[in-house]
């Protein structure tokens, strides 16, 4: 099979890689579409000390299952959950598999992922695609369900006053999925042609550079992918105010982090969500996407992504692979 493979060093594109085989209640899944995400590129700067075939937004049709559940699967497109789990474990018991002790990350650590033709995942894993949503729309389910995680953790409003730090595609969705409870939801960005993206979708937007902190927002979500937007975010939110990191980055600068104990400032990571209410929301309409998708590019082609020279206004990559 083709492959994206991440050595540790560089990303190189591979023509012939060994194809996976399902282990037991394990599914072969044929790539159709893949997205290109902030993590993939940290990991491609050293973040995780991931060496491995990289990729984990997907859908893809399942060829083949081991064991005997999931074979009403069989031929059918999928997406999955990217944990891949022991449901053994003391988190596994508490509900909080996400979170197991054991847990291998497609693309992510000690698995690998889906910039290839084919991927094995375990049947639980897997979440059918209804017919309204197309390829490139549930390309979009893993990171709408991080952007839905949000509202799981943080209790908001109409009345809340959101702000959401960065305009990029984990942005974007972010403030859609907020905006369905406060309509009021701000993005900011440091981009025009994005958040004119926004803008169209009925989100109120401002350029980082015109917005004067005020320390007056009751909760600010960090999607910037920088190191320092975590500094920005801190500025921003009101004492005992919520700020929610939905950042990952390889490395950053020393952050001064007294005001969040001096403003009592609740500070929350927040990482992977719900697949099943993810995919309700793109095949009702509730999250558009269709403006999000910058370029679609052959896995072929795709070695430059990882070069470090990708435009600023460039927010979703979709990986193909047709031959």
């Amino acid at each position: 099979m083709r492959a994206l493979f991440f050595d540790g060093k560089s990303v190189k594109y591979k023509s012939f890689h060994p194809d996976p085989l399902p282990g037991p209640d394990e599914a072969l899944i044929e790539i159709k579409a893949a997205g290109v995400c902030q993590t993939d590129l940290e990991i491609a700067k050293g973040y995780m000390n991931f060496k491995g075939i990289l990729g984990h937004e997907f859908v893809g049709v399942v060829r083949r299952v081991s064991g005997k559940a999931g074979h009403e699967l069989h031929g059918k497109r999928v997406a999955g959950e990217i944990n891949c789990v022991c449901r053994e474990c003391d988190m596994c018991a508490r509900g909080l598999s996400a979170h197991c002790r054991n847990r291998d990350v497609i693309g992510i650590q000690n698995r690998d992922g889906c910039f290839a033709d084919l991927l094995t995942l375990p049947v639980h894993n897997l979440h059918a695609i209804p017919d309204n949503v197309s390829d490139e729309q549930a390309v979009f389910v893993e990171p709408l369900a991080a952007a839905i995680q949000v509202l799981r953790q943080v209790q908001i409003d109409n009345r809340t006053k959101v702000a959401v730090l960065g305009d990029g595609r984990l942005g974007q969705l972010v403030a859609q999925v907020v905006k369905t409870l406060c309509p009021g939801v701000l993005l900011i960005g440091r981009h025009p042609a994005k958040l004119a993206i926004a803008e169209r979708v009925g989100i109120q937007t401002k350029l980082d550079a015109d917005v004067h902190p005020r320390r007056d927002q009751d909760v600010v979500i960090d999607c910037t992918g920088r190191a320092e937007g975590l500094e920005r975010a801190i500025a921003l939110v009101r004492p005992r105010g919520t700020l929610v990191m939905k950042t990952t980055v390889a490395a950053g600068k020393p952050l001064n982090l007294s005001p969040v104990v001096v403003d009592e400032i609740t500070l929350l990571g927040s990482r992977c969500g719900p697949f099943r209410d993810a995919i309700a929301m793109l095949a009702t309409r509730q999250v558009d996407v269709s403006g999000l998708v910058s370029r679609r590019m052959k896995l072929a082609d795709a070695e430059g992504v990882f070069a470090g020279n990708l435009p600023a206004e460039v927010v979703k990559i979709v990986l193909t692979f047709e031959k």
